[in-house]
Order: structure tokens, then C-alpha cells, then sequence
């Protein structure tokens, strides 16, 4: 018996490191995962489903429940449409890990706005892409049953949002308004049930 038996769980960026094990964690406790990734190198060029692919055969040949996903989740569409996967696949959504993110290290100096923009997409916009539909769904999912629904969210974030670390403007700004994200979030649901 696991922590998340009879869970739906995603997790962005679960190809590799952090984020792929989260979902063999998850999985490994019950729940069933979408594993989202683009399979890009850290500076979010190019793109190789086998990443996630791979993932999701080490959760299934483990005996576990998960799908890849490739989903763009820097892209309003791209979020919308994993969350509306998992839903699809599994019944529902209770767990979502953000954990996307791409590096395009620079001084501020040389950095060019398209090295700006990829980076604040993948993380910032990523992080509330996903998170956005997923409040959205719970808030249906609640209205429809009169019940709480006990959906989580878990974004990631890093030191680098307080200590900015030199060449990584784009990525400290970033993880600060992550950061800032999160609790604007969570006091929102906080005052709100």
C-alpha cells in the first residue's frame, strides 16, 4: 500500500533528474503519472520524446500506471491540454509537480531577449500554465460534488530566486516570481476554503 494509491499525478519535466524522480516516487507510491517533457537539452533546444517515453516503460515494467506527455507547458495551450490528458487518462488530476525548466546563461549585458523570454516562459509561465488549469479543474470538480477536493500543487523553485547567481538573470528572476507565485497561490486557497 502506498502514500498515493488511487491518485492522478503529473509532473513537468520528468524526463530526467529531478523531475523523473518525482514520478518514479509517485509511482512507486501508487500513483498513476503523466510524464511531461519536451526532452530538450538544458537550454530547451530541440526535442526528443524519448526522455519521457523511457520514464513512463520503467513505471509500467515496474507495474505502475503512466503516459508521456510533450506537451509545450510554456505555451497557454500546452498547459491546458495536460491537464486535460491526465483527466482524460486517468479519471482525474489530485498531484501537480511543476518542475520544467531550461538555462540560457548569460551576463545581462549580452543576453539577447529571446534567451529572456525562453527562460521566464519555461519556468514562470510554465509553473502557472499548468497550475491554472489545474486550479481550474479542482474549483469545477468542487463546485460539481459541494465537497473540497484536496488537489496539491508543488512548485519548483531554488535559492536562486533570493541569492541571484551571476549569469542567470533570467533564471533568478524567474524563481522569484515563482516563489512569489506560489504564495499568492496557496493564500488564495487558503482564504478560499
Amino acid at each position: 500500500m502506498g502514500r498515493f494509491d488511487g491518485k492522478f499525478a503529473i509532473v513537468t519535466g520528468a524526463g530526467r533528474g529531478i523531475g523523473r524522480a518525482e514520478a518514479l516516487l509517485l509511482a512507486a507510491e501508487g500513483a498513476a503519472v503523466v510524464v511531461n517533457d519536451l526532452g530538450g537539452e538544458t537550454t530547451g533546444e530541440a526535442a526528443d520524446q524519448r526522455p519521457a517515453q523511457q520514464v513512463v516503460d520503467e513505471i509500467t515494467a515496474a507495474g505502475g500506471r503512466a503516459a508521456a506527455n510533450y506537451d509545450d507547458i510554456a505555451a497557454w495551450s500546452g498547459g491546458q491540454a495536460l491537464v486535460a490528458q491526465a483527466v482524460d487518462t486517468f479519471g482525474g488530476l489530485d498531484v501537480l509537480i511543476n518542475n520544467a525548466g531550461i538555462l540560457r546563461d548569460k551576463m545581462s549585458f549580452n543576453m539577447d531577449e529571446a534567451e529572456w523570454d525562453a527562460v521566464i516562459n519555461v519556468h514562470l509561465k510554465g509553473h502557472f500554465t499548468t497550475s491554472r488549469f489545474a486550479a481550474a479543474y479542482w474549483r469545477q470538480r468542487s463546485k460539481e460534488t459541494g465537497a473540497p477536493v484536496g488537489g496539491a500543487i508543488v512548485n519548483t523553485s531554488s535559492e536562486s530566486g533570493l541569492y541571484a547567481n551571476a549569469g542567470q538573470c533570467n533564471y533568478d528572476a524567474a524563481k522569484a516570481g515563482i516563489a512569489s507565485m506560489t504564495t499568492e497561490m496557496a493564500s488564495y486557497a487558503e482564504g478560499s476554503s
